[in-house]
């Protein structure tokens, strides 16, 4: 049974810095696609940062390179996302997700690429 639940979320200002973890409990940690997204009020779920386990590759969309880190925290079974100069619009619902057994070069950046999904936890950063 693959579990995903997200935390770190919160309010920050503009300019700080916040980490968000996903605890990733698949029924195999080996070629699986992993992945942050945000979905602001009323606008679509996007892609951020992706993380493939096999390779340890990782993919990041341009509005946030640079700033935010995917990494996996084998220790603790995690996805974490560290992101740093954090502005007003990074503000949304950010979740993890997850497709196990996930045959691919890197893990997509796009949402059909995900089989699972967390609850999601909230950023709200003030300018």
């Amino acid at each position: 049974q693959v579990q995903l639940m997200e935390s770190g979320g919160g309010s920050v200002q503009a300019g700080g810095s916040l980490k968000l973890s996903c605890v990733v409990s698949l029924d195999t940690q080996n070629h699986a696609c992993l992945g942050w997204f945000r979905q602001a009020p009323g606008k679509e779920r996007e892609a951020i940062a992706s993380y493939y386990t096999h390779r340890g590759t990782t993919n990041y969309a341009d509005s946030v390179k640079g700033r935010f880190t995917i990494s996996q925290d084998n220790a603790k079974n995690t996805l974490d996302l560290q992101m740093n100069n954090l502005q007003a619009e990074d503000s949304a619902m950010y979740y993890c997700a997850a497709r196990p057994r996930c045959y691919e070069l890197a893990a997509p950046l796009k949402k059909d690429g995900y089989q699972y999904w967390g609850q999601g936890t909230q950023v709200t950063v003030s300018s």
